[in-house]
Formats: structure tokens, sequence, C-alpha cells
């Protein structure tokens, strides 16, 4: 959950303006620059924006799959 967190935090502040430098690529620099293309080409904010989603949501099932295998507390 904290690595999935981090992903999303990164991305927010990248796009805010507040993260990482805007030379170095990231997925929230991507979004923000994809801001003034929105209605000519949306598929420049829309694919970084679903891979963060994608990203994000398997790693939170991958999470979820080790702990279900590895907690022995929910073994009945």
């Amino acid at each position: 959950m904290i690595f999935a967190y981090s992903i999303l935090s990164e991305a927010s502040l990248s796009f805010l303006g507040v993260g990482i430098p805007p030379e170095i690529p990231s997925w929230g620099n991507i979004l923000s620059g994809g801001k003034v293309f929105l209605r000519r080409a949306p598929w420049i904010s829309f694919f970084p924006g679903l891979t963060i989603a994608i990203c994000v949501l398997g790693i939170n099932m991958l999470g979820d799959g080790l702990r279900d295998i590895l907690d022995p507390r929910l073994k009945n």
C-alpha cells in the first residue's frame, strides 16, 4: 500500500509542478504537459493516467495476494 501511495503522491506533486523538475520524465510531468493538448490529442494525458491507474491497482492486488498467502491468521 505504501508503494502505491508513493506512486500517486509523486505523480500528483509532479502534475502540480511541485515535484521533480519538468525536464525529468515522470507520469505526473507527462500528464501536466498534456493539459495543453487535451482537446486536440487526449491520448497524451489518457495513456499516462491509465498507466498510473493500472500500476497502482496491480501493486495493490499483488499486496493483497501476498497477504492472503503469507498471513498465518487467515489460514482456517
